[in-house]
């Protein structure tokens, strides 16, 4: 019957009953697993896209700030909603790669829309005023650029090595489209001796 009456008086189901609920078969589960990781694999993409990434460094262009293999965290959304400004460490398509499987670059962005950028003595010179720069550890070697005012909805770029011929940025392509900076690079994630902030 799988009813009885307790001894205070009230219905309760019997154990035969609670038996007889049904059990999914395994088709079903697998259907519900592949449902979960497929949505799942989706906002990973999505966020990959639109809001963040990681990278690794390649090459010393980026020295002292960044060494080879470093991990980087890459916020792509900060220039959805906004514009790179100077002193930010960002990420671009190389200009000089066309391909649809264009390299990327590591890059400081050092002048932005309409100001003029010399260099001058091994020193960068942005609207006449010499700029400080602490994440430098040496004069710019590659001789007198400039001066060229920066064109609008573009940015000039350098690598923070100054050696002669370390690093291929503006001075060899000139300013990169503001299209072709892809975020910037915020953290170093690994090794876990250099994590921390940019």
């Amino acid at each position: 019957m799988g009813i009885y009456e307790s001894q205070d008086g009230r219905e309760a189901v019997t154990a035969a009953a609670t038996e007889q609920i049904p059990t999914r078969s395994v088709a079903e589960e697998l259907w519900d697993w592949t449902k979960s990781i497929a949505v799942a694999l989706v906002i990973v993409i999505l966020l990959n896209m639109f809001v963040f990434n990681l990278s690794t460094v390649k090459g010393h262009s980026m020295e002292p700030t960044l060494r080879e293999k470093e991990w980087l965290f890459v916020n792509k959304l900060t220039f959805l909603i906004g514009h790179p400004d100077r002193g930010d460490v960002v990420i671009l398509k190389d200009p000089d790669m066309q391909s649809v499987d264009r390299q990327y670059l590591v890059k400081r962005v050092v002048a932005t829309p309409g100001d003029k950028v010399e260099i001058r003595g091994g020193k960068l010179y942005v609207n006449g005023e010499a700029v400080s720069e602490p994440y430098t550890d040496i004069k710019i070697e590659d001789g007198d650029r400039g001066p060229i005012v920066v064109e609008e909805g573009r940015y000039f770029v350098m690598g923070d090595n100054r050696h002669q011929l370390a690093s291929k940025d503006s001075r060899t392509f000139g300013t990169v489209p503001e299209k072709a900076i892809q975020g910037r690079a915020e953290f170093i994630l690994w090794p876990l001796r250099q994590m921390g902030g940019l």
